[in-house]
């Protein structure tokens, strides 16, 4: 048994030993933070991104690495699941997108505003987060690539509409989004005039269904449809 004396040596000597490691602990964390957060990639348009995710409660539904409301999606990765462009069209006019199903408030947001935020969850997705937020432990399903003769496209062979806008939800060739079908052979499934109809206004030709209308020129329609009718 110790002591009075020993007890209050060894009570001292612990106090001060856990203390400088906490001090150290919490320097070498702030010493990392500048390279963990890529603060060199902190752009003036992301700080004003932030501003307006501030000023618009974002956080009083979606969470940002980590914090904020469950109400609506997690935002951490929003861009490298989504990407630039179909962010643009989405926080434009949520409703148009998800006509009558999405809850996302319509803040009529300017263009620079647009891109503004699009700025900061780029930079938030970027930051090295230790691996948060975790991937799914669920195993997601594509379809088979379906051989092809060398008289047809190259997967690679793709609209830039398709590349920002499709991959987002759908899959080609195993990679892309898991959200909607997998655009493996689409052109054995579907002919020009349907996929016409399919891109002008998919709630009009199947309401209630998932796909959003897509704000596509009618150029933009055509070489979609060329391209996914060749996909067999």
């Amino acid at each position: 048994m110790l002591s009075k004396s020993q007890a209050r040596l060894f009570f001292l000597g612990g106090t001060v030993l856990f203390s400088l490691l906490f001090l150290f602990l919490t320097v070498d964390t702030v010493r990392q933070v500048p390279d963990q957060t890529k603060q060199n990639e902190l752009t003036d348009a992301a700080k004003r991104g932030k501003h307006i995710w501030d000023e618009n409660n974002c956080m009083g539904c979606h969470t940002i690495l980590g914090e904020g409301a469950y109400y609506a999606p997690e935002l951490t990765k929003a861009y490298e699941r989504r990407g630039e462009e179909w962010l643009k069209v989405f926080l434009k006019d949520p409703q148009a997108m998800y006509p009558g199903r999405r809850k996302m408030v319509q803040y009529n947001f300017e263009e620079g505003e647009i891109e503004d935020v699009i700025a900061f969850l780029k930079w938030i997705g970027n930051m090295d987060l230790n691996g948060f937020p975790a991937e799914p432990t669920i195993e997601t399903q594509t379809a088979s690539i379906v051989a092809r003769d060398a008289g047809e496209p190259a997967i690679d062979n793709q609209p830039p509409k398709f590349k920002t806008l499709c991959v987002a939800c759908h899959s080609l060739g195993g990679s892309g989004g898991v959200v909607g079908p997998a655009l493996d052979g689409v052109g054995n499934r579907y002919d020009a005039a349907y996929l016409e109809k399919w891109l002008s206004d998919p709630q009009k030709l199947k309401p209630g269904t998932a796909m959003p209308k897509l704000p596509l020129t009618q150029d933009e329609i055509q070489e979609l449809i060329e391209f996914l009718t060749e996909l067999k």
